[in-house]
Formats: C-alpha cells, sequence, structure tokens
C-alpha cells in the first residue's frame, strides 16, 4: 500500500493559495480515479483508490502546513508502513511556473512542510513532487507570497500541470520513482542563439 500526501492549508481562505497546489493535486488525482478525499482521520482528511494494482491512500494533512509532519507520522503508524512508500505533493517557489520535478529524497529547500514530514518521519528518504508555483515579486517577503492567489493567466498555465502532477503521482504508484523522474522531470529548452540558462 501507498500513501500520497498532498500538502496545504485547510480552509476557504487558502484554497487557490500557490501553498495549495498539493492539495489541488490530490483532488484530481481522486476525482480521476472515482474516488473522494473527506473521511476524517490522523489529524487529516482520507481518501482511497487503486491505481493499477495498488491500493492508494490520498491524504491532505489538516494540521496547517508547518505541522503536517505530525499528521503523516499518524498515518504510517497507523497502517504500519515505512517513508519508502510516501510521496508528498507541494509547491515550490524555486522552480518556475507550472514546472514540476519529481524527486526519489532530499532536502526540505526551505519548505516548511517537507521539513515537517522529515522531522517527524525521522528521515528525508520519500519520494516528493514539486510543482513550480513561481517566484516572488522583488522585495515581496515569501511567507507573503505563498499564500497569495494565481492570477487567471497563471491559473491557465497551472492547470495542465496539476495534471501532469497527477499523472506523474500514478507514475510513481504503478511503475515506480525511477520511471516517474525519467518521464516527468523534462529538461528545459534549449536556450536559442546559442546562449545559455
Amino acid at each position: 500500500m501507498k500513501l500520497v500526501v498532498g500538502l496545504g492549508n485547510p480552509g476557504r481562505k487558502y484554497e487557490a493559495t500557490r501553498h495549495n497546489v498539493g492539495f489541488r493535486t490530490v483532488d484530481r488525482l481522486a476525482r480521476r480515479a472515482g474516488a473522494s478525499v473527506t473521511r476524517e482521520a490522523y489529524q487529516g482528511l482520507m481518501g482511497e483508490c487503486r491505481l493499477g494494482s495498488e491500493r492508494v491512500l490520498l491524504f491532505k494533512p489538516m494540521t496547517f502546513m508547518n505541522l503536517s509532519g505530525q499528521a503523516v507520522r499518524a498515518a504510517l503508524d497507523w497502517y504500519k508502513e515505512e517513508p519508502d512508500q510516501l510521496l508528498v505533493v507541494s509547491d515550490d517557489f524555486a522552480l518556475p511556473l507550472a514546472r514540476l520535478r519529481v524527486r526519489r529524497q532530499g532536502s526540505s529547500g526551505g519548505h516548511k512542510g517537507l521539513a515537517s514530514i522529515a522531522q517527524h518521519v525521522g528521515s528525508d528518504e520519500f519520494a516528493r513532487i514539486r510543482v513550480g508555483i513561481g517566484q516572488p515579486p522583488p522585495r515581496m517577503d515569501v511567507v507573503d507570497f505563498v499564500l497569495t492567489s494565481f492570477s487567471p493567466a497563471e491559473e491557465a498555465e497551472l492547470a495542465p500541470a496539476l495534471d501532469k502532477a497527477a499523472d506523474a503521482v500514478e507514475c510513481w504508484a504503478t511503475r515506480g520513482i525511477e520511471a516517474a523522474m525519467n518521464q516527468f522531470n523534462a529538461a528545459p529548452p534549449p536556450a536559442l542563439d546559442g546562449g545559455s540558462e
């Protein structure tokens, strides 16, 4: 059994914010699989679906971002699963808008939700999909930026990326992390006129 965690903050106030792309990815995956993530459990909302032959739990911690690890630890303990069966979907302001990055493990990169999970799980060796939300404007604090909403133009660009993130979760669950990394970590397009990025 596998546990897919989407990170975000609970409540209507935060639904459309940049910090909630993890929640939105899990909701997309649930709709696609005919599941709902509504059962209250382990300080979060839980749902269940099948991806291929795999039983997959879909989970949205309701602890607020900085305490996500408490909920994830509780779910892992209840189902007696190890971090290698865990995948976390989060936002990342270091990535361009709508760019995906799939990783087998790694540091939190300053993301409080990922840091909380690593702390409570006792390891950073869990898979993660980071969804680019763009960089904050000059002189805008990162904490304020991640709690802003996307513009209509950004939403139009983000929508297919969230679908791809859901595809990447399916790939991880059915074919493994290497396949997901190979398929979804697309290289950026080459620079024009011989320049470099």
